[in-house]
């Protein structure tokens, strides 16, 4: 595989968004309300969101419906179908937008701004739709609401959900991803410019602040910065979301302005199954190497810290290291590829296919973290278990290995064999106890980070990779 790098945050914008949230459709993940008010506008309103989306292939996003029916009468949908295209559909009024563009990227953070005043004279202003600034004017199909129809998306008495839609036979379909900033603008067809700009120097697009926007009678604003109340409403208007399945855990610090290293569901596997924002992994097979996987992001240069924390005993040669980012996931990680290093779940290290000796002290068993500090400044990699290195990684003394290829790119790699895996690039997919971060305050880490190594995002990669 490639190396991949959001393409949103490589950059230092100035405004900075502290949280996101992290659905998972396995579980059910969802907030949901009920507009209790009578709109502002009936004909007018805006809906802007950032998400970064984990499973593609699959229907998910967000949407409401009638309260009174249960089902999906007067309902809307928006977000991916099974195509992933991106979409925006409503059955009442009957109007709807499948954009020729797909969404198949899942390391890169993204936003969406749908605007719609049904007053218009000209039926392709009645709803406009933009990613990243740029309104969408191709689409594989598309067709527009009548002139003055009255919105079911603020309509008093319908359901909103966000991480869930249902279609019109009431069937329910779940997020897999994270969403962050999301508005919705009761009353007012605003431009994406009131949500976001164009960096000056990158030409990235990314978002301002929206704090002082009027929201409307039941419009909203989700910043997903109370761990405690995921669903709160930060707009003044106290229109606060019911949280469904949802904990603490799921409140993320990979945003919009500051994206984070995932797993890569872009590999092809057969016997891996990714969740919790690509940041859990599950194999399902003992022995195929499909069960192989890197992060998406890679280096070449800087000094990074990872926690995995090792959550079901596996097989044998399961196991966890670095590898070149381009390695195959069909490709035994203990063969003769140049600078593959691991540690078997059994502790033992492997160097380039050779078994050198027993590592970490102890075998790591369910509930452990593994610590990777991997030093491609000095072309060394380091592994600790529970807090203890094996060497001393500041030092750069004692490694694992400490023949990196000058300039080549590394991956974290991973090999799970029926086994539980939960990465941790900075925001974890499970509960921490102590929390350390970075030298530049980012991450939450359950162990002291090494000095000079950092979290792998694309703020530090813009100083340090």
């Amino acid at each position: 595989m490639p190396l991949i790098l959001g393409t949103n945050s490589i950059k230092d914008t100035g405004f900075d968004v502290a949280n996101s949230c992290r659905f998972n459709s396995g579980s059910s993940d969802y907030l949901v309300r009920t507009m209790n008010s009578a709109p502002t506008n009936s004909k007018k309103a805006t809906l802007s969101y950032w998400f970064k989306r984990t499973k593609l292939d699959a229907w998910g996003g967000m949407g409401g419906y009638s309260a009174s029916s249960g089902t999906g009468t007067n309902s809307f949908q928006i977000g991916f179908n099974d195509a992933n295209y991106g979409y925006f559909w409503s059955n009442s009024p009957a109007y709807y937008f499948y954009t020729s563009a797909v969404n198949r990227d899942p390391s890169a953070w993204k936003n969406v701004v749908i605007s719609i005043d049904t007053t218009q004279g000209t039926e392709s202003n009645r709803v406009k739709y933009y990613e990243n600034g740029i309104r969408t004017t191709s689409f594989v199909t598309e067709n527009y609401p009548s002139q003055n129809d009255d919105l079911n998306i603020t309509k008093n008495g319908n359901i909103f959900s966000v991480g869930r839609f249902t279609n019109t036979s009431g069937s329910q379909f779940y997020y897999d991803g994270y969403f962050s900033e999301i508005c919705l603008i009761d009353g007012t067809a605003l431009d994406p410019t009131s949500f976001g700009e164009f960096d000056s120097d990158s030409g990235i697009w990314k978002p301002i602040n929206v704090s002082g926007l009027t929201f409307g009678n039941n419009g909203f604003y989700l910043d997903f910065e109370n761990s405690g109340s995921l669903g709160a409403d930060v707009s003044g208007n106290s229109n606060n979301f019911t949280v469904n399945n949802l904990t603490s855990v799921d409140q993320s610090t990979d945003t919009c302005t500051n994206n984070m290293a995932t797993m890569n569901s872009l590999v092809p596997t057969t016997s891996l199954n990714f969740s919790d924002g690509n940041l859990t992994l599950t194999g399902t097979n003992s022995s195929n190497y499909s069960s192989n996987n890197t992060s998406n992001f890679g280096v070449s240069s800087g000094k990074w810290y990872v926690e995995v924390e090792y959550d079901t005993t596996g097989d044998v040669a399961t196991s966890l290291g670095i590898s070149p980012i381009s390695i195959s996931p069909t490709t035994n990680p203990t063969g003769s590829i140049s600078d593959v290093v691991i540690v078997t779940m059994e502790n033992q290290l492997y160097v380039e296919g050779s078994n050198t000796h027993s590592y970490l002290g102890s075998t790591p068993t369910t509930g452990d973290i593994i610590q990777i500090a991997l030093d491609m400044d000095n072309g060394k990699v380091f592994f600790g278990l529970n807090g203890t290195f094996v060497g001393d990684p500041v030092a750069g003394t004692g490694g694992a290995f400490s023949g990196i290829t000058s300039g080549e790119t590394i991956a974290i790699n991973v090999r799970a064999l029926n086994s539980v895996f939960k990465f941790n690039f900075g925001s974890p997919p499970f509960t921490i106890s102590s929390g350390n971060t970075d030298g530049n305050g980012y991450g939450n880490f359950e162990f002291a980070v090494p000095n000079s190594y950092y979290s792998l995002n694309t703020k530090n990669l813009s100083e340090y990779g």
